[in-house]
């Protein structure tokens, strides 16, 4: 081998066999680099991604601060596995379980959604979905519920957080989207993110009526209380967002299970 490629080498510089030999050495030293680096790399990017993901939940139900320890935190949230169809709980040994099928990505979990009830435009989807909770003496204070949908460009992955009556919304926030920077990437602006705090997702008689409205928000209307300014320059991400928002929080996402919140809290 050492032979072999001291023979090309030593060719002239100007020799068409030494000049494919380099370019297909650098190209190899290159890939095996390049592979090298995207295999040590990995488990850090997976580590950012898992931080970053809780970082997003902790923002969207208020409790983040700057250059807190993340994981830290996050001891404060309790996290449930649940089923949407019967909006309830799995048990811990069936949540595990879950968990890990979900974390595979399981394509025997997948259920089609029908074309017209799919407004979200997300084809398929779980019926098992964890969720994330925070609980203040045994109660629960805030929901923090898993919402992904397609805006223009990309799906936008994130979270809506509920206050404990499971109508008003707490937050929204997207840990993952590839919406236009300055148009359907405001989705991260944190003024356009905090017209969501204190909307309400729904009426005292359950009705849905949350919606993002193109331009603004009329400030003397009645029904401000349950709107969102649309995004300016972006409307197929504004509707993008109040679609998946409104697909979630229906009867085919977790729609079940929030009438059990309702019904709890009309008990007590």
């Amino acid at each position: 081998m050492l032979n072999f490629i001291r023979r090309y080498l030593a060719l002239s510089n100007d020799s068409p066999k030494k000049i494919v030999f380099i370019a297909f050495a650098l190209s190899l030293v290159c890939s095996l680099l390049v592979s090298t680096a995207a295999v040590i790399l990995k488990p850090k990017q997976e580590e950012n991604k898992r931080l970053e993901k809780r970082k997003n939940i902790l923002t969207v139900a208020g409790l983040m601060k700057d250059n807190a320890d993340i994981d830290r935190l996050f001891r404060q949230v309790e996290t449930k596995v649940l089923d949407l169809t019967s909006g309830n709980y799995l048990s811990d040994d069936q949540a595990t379980l879950m968990q890990k099928r979900l974390a595979e990505k399981d394509p025997g979990l997948l259920i089609k959604i029908p074309a017209d009830q799919d407004i979200a435009q997300i084809k398929r989807r779980t019926n098992y979905v964890p969720i994330y909770l925070i609980k203040r003496d045994d109660e629960i204070d805030t929901l923090i519920l898993p919402v992904h949908g397609y805006g223009l460009w990309s799906t936008l992955y994130g979270f809506i957080a509920l206050q404990n009556d499971g109508k008003t919304i707490k937050g929204l926030s997207f840990y993952q989207h590839a919406e236009t920077p300055g148009l359907g990437g405001e989705v991260d602006n944190p003024k356009w993110r905090h017209q969501w705090q204190g909307k309400l997702a729904f009426d005292e008689q359950g009705q849905q009526r949350i919606e993002v409205v193109r331009g603004k928000v009329k400030a003397n209307s009645p029904d401000a209380i349950y709107q969102i300014d649309g995004l300016s320059g972006a409307t197929l991400t504004s509707r993008g967002v109040n679609n998946l928002v409104k697909y979630w929080l229906s009867d085919q996402g977790y729609g079940t299970y929030l009438k059990k919140i309702w019904a709890r809290q009309t008990n007590q």
